[in-house]
């Protein structure tokens, strides 16, 4: 399906195609301190959104394989992209409130499980979860226990 949306202030609009009906969380602490919770998302094809006002969106390489972007006006956390080459740098990740519409999205998966906040429930349990390991090994990514998974400064 396709779907429109943007940022809270307006600066950033989009036009996503192929949008599927399914989402997830992520309870990583990264994607918690970026949208101020667990982050509700959905993946869409990066080659299928449509940006006007992209030279409003900021980026921050926030991992060795990953990077997110935001309205630099308003703030509003706009899409996750993997970095790393593969088949997930060809996807974002976006949030569903940034939809005009946010109906219609079922939560099928839950990575990170193992960072998330007792203080955060979903309703049902249908869904695939993944812990934190899991997680980086669908991704591809190896890191050692000292490795720190947030930017360098």
């Amino acid at each position: 399906m396709t779907k429109t949306g943007g940022c809270m202030c307006g600066a950033v609009r989009f036009s996503a195609e192929n949008v599927p009906e399914n989402s997830g969380a992520c309870h990583c602490e990264m994607c918690r301190r970026w949208t101020g919770s667990a982050l509700l998302g959905v993946t869409v094809p990066a080659d299928g959104v449509t940006w006007d006002g992209a030279g409003n969106i900021a980026t921050l390489q926030s991992s060795p394989w990953a990077a997110r972007s935001w309205c630099s006006k308003c703030g509003s956390a706009l899409y996750y992209r993997v970095t790393a080459e593969g088949d997930f740098s060809k996807t974002i990740e976006m949030p569903i409130g940034l939809f005009d519409d946010p109906n219609g999205f079922t939560m099928t998966n839950e990575i990170y499980i193992d960072h998330k906040p007792d203080s955060f429930a979903y309703a049902g349990t249908d869904r695939a979860v993944l812990t934190r390991a899991q997680t980086l090994e669908k991704f591809g990514v190896t890191l050692d226990e000292t490795q720190n998974e947030r930017p360098q400064e």
